[in-house]
């Protein structure tokens, strides 16, 4: 047979022990606990792994032990650029110790987000992430260490909450804003957790400045598409608008949209700010202004929280902010006259 000819079925357990002259349940020892075999059996087991391409079935492991290496993340939206940074965080954490993170999605829906979590969890996962909205029927709890990423409408009985400072993030985008002497500033806001949060922090900084509150989009989505109706009626029924402050980069996007099809150059006719700081927002032909809620951060204490709870499920959930900062780039200057 040709040296790169491929194998005619996948190596089993069964091979590696008939290679390596030992039983089965050694080699399956060797594969969950191998600190209690000799060196001597276990470099063998291992040399015939190696020889064999063996790759051990990680569901088979999993089952064998009762445990999983298998953290279930489960968000609401994949194209939300946001979910790659806290992924990212979550990774850089968890891999380390063996870990590996299974992603469901569950768009908005009747149920979806519980028939996502119930998939995950019979797939036995070690731990669970919700980074998207709880439905009614979740919020008794689940019987895995949970934690919540990101303010979210409700809180399921017993989860960590890890979180960015979004009322704080609010309070920076108006801050910016106010400072480059904006006075007539736009927000587009959504029905989400972490919407509200930044809507109320950005809320309470312009109360204080004794301004005009401009909001719109409450009751709606955070996507591209409600962001540009968002900004579309803003600019249409308060055309003296000079700044508009989006919940995250994505409805940003759809605001720089809308202000190209009413003619005005950002940001000399209109300063646009993001949430965030994603790819879009960091892209050189964006050049976005955005808050920084370091999701990175926030995925790196999700994995750690979740960690520190498998190990010790008599640890009791808690909650953790993390202090966004703000990233000026070229989507915000001083106000015109």
């Amino acid at each position: 047979m040709p040296l790169n000819a491929p194998k005619s079925r996948r190596p089993t357990i069964y091979d590696v022990a008939k290679s390596a002259g030992v039983s089965p349940s050694l080699v399956s020892l060797v594969l969950q606990n191998p600190t209690k075999v000799s060196d001597k059996r276990r470099e063998a087991v291992l040399a015939a792994m190696s020889e064999l391409g063996y790759r051990p079935s990680r569901a088979a492991t999993a089952l064998a032990s009762s445990q999983t290496k298998s953290i279930g993340l489960v968000i609401d939206d994949f194209r939300n650029p946001w979910f790659v940074d806290l992924l990212r965080g979550m990774e850089s954490a968890l891999s380390v110790h063996g870990y590996q993170v299974t992603v469901a999605d569950s768009r908005p829906g009747q149920n979806r987000i519980k028939e996502a979590t119930d998939g995950l969890l019979a797939m036995h996962v070690a731990g669970l992430v919700i980074a998207a909205e709880p439905s009614e029927a979740m919020l008794s709890g689940t019987w895995v260490p949970t934690v919540v990423a990101g303010w979210r409408n409700g809180v399921p009985a017993g989860a960590d909450l890890i979180t960015n400072d979004d009322d704080g993030g609010g309070r920076l985008a108006a801050n910016h804003l106010l400072e480059l002497g904006h006075t007539r500033i736009g927000h587009l806001s959504g029905s989400d957790g972490a919407a509200a949060h930044r809507r109320e922090g950005f809320r309470a900084r312009i109360v204080e400045a004794g301004l005009e509150v401009r909001i719109a989009g409450e009751s709606h989505g955070t996507s591209e598409e409600d962001g540009y109706a968002a900004a579309c009626w803003v600019l249409d029924h308060q055309p003296d608008t000079t700044a508009l402050f989006a919940a995250n980069d994505t409805m940003a996007l759809g605001a720089l949209a809308a202000a190209k099809a009413r003619g005005l150059s950002v940001p000399d006719g209109l300063s646009v700010i993001g949430y965030d700081n994603s790819q879009l927002a960091k892209s050189r032909y964006l050049d976005l202004t955005s808050v920084d809620n370091r999701s990175d951060l926030v995925g790196v204490d999700v994995a750690d929280t979740l960690l520190a709870r498998i190990q010790d499920p008599a640890l009791g959930p808690g909650r953790k902010l993390i202090e966004p900062a703000l990233i000026v780039r070229g989507t915000t200057g001083r106000v015109a006259g």
